[in-house]
């Protein structure tokens, strides 16, 4: 078992713009909770350590977990994988975006038992999934070049990640990311 200090850290991706939920999307409510409490506790079961990545000014919930606030530009996923990299010092991190309430734990298990020394990213629903995937340390400077308009797909395919082919868990990658969105998850 890794020891504490070399163990992933966990990061909710929070600093979207949420133009198509209106604004405040981590603050909706889901079922009585707030949205970006259904990955964090997903997460947090998983994980010794867990923190909310978001821009300056950006709307959350009252949390018990810290708070890193990323840089205000660019405004692409990007830069909140970056910043949660530079945090962990060293370390590898489970990024989930925190507009997944669906996440499973079996899916951050099977990140989490992937082989070190590459990032793993899931290919589910279709396509690479880099909003819930594990990152490596080494893929920081790639990451931190990649053009600022470039498609996050586009920067995480050039990283040669370990690709794990998930089965039967199409769901978890479920973003919610406009008020139909939030009604169609409570059938999922």
């Amino acid at each position: 078992m890794t020891d504490s200090a070399q163990a992933p850290v966990g990061a909710i991706l929070a600093g979207g713009s949420a133009r198509r939920m209106g604004g405040a999307k981590m603050t909706v409510e889901l079922a009585g909770r707030p949205l970006v409490a259904w990955p964090l506790e997903t997460l947090r079961a998983l994980l010794g350590e867990v923190v909310v990545v978001a821009k300056r000014g950006t709307e959350l919930p009252a949390l018990d977990v810290p708070v890193c606030i990323e840089p205000d530009e660019p405004r692409h996923p990007r830069a909140g994988i970056v910043h949660a990299l530079r945090e962990a010092r060293g370390r590898s991190v489970v990024v989930c975006a925190g507009d997944m309430p669906l996440v499973s734990a079996a899916v951050v298990s099977e990140l989490l038992a992937a082989p070190p020394g590459h990032s793993a990213v899931p290919f589910a629903a279709g396509r690479l999934q880099p909003l819930l995937a594990r990152y490596d340390p080494s893929a920081l400077a790639a990451l931190e070049s990649a053009p600022v308009h470039e498609r996050l797909v586009d920067t995480v395919r050039a990283l040669a990640p370990r690709v794990l082919r998930l089965q039967g868990e199409d769901r978890a990658f479920f973003n919610v990311n406009s008020p139909e969105d939030l009604r169609r998850v409570l059938t999922r």
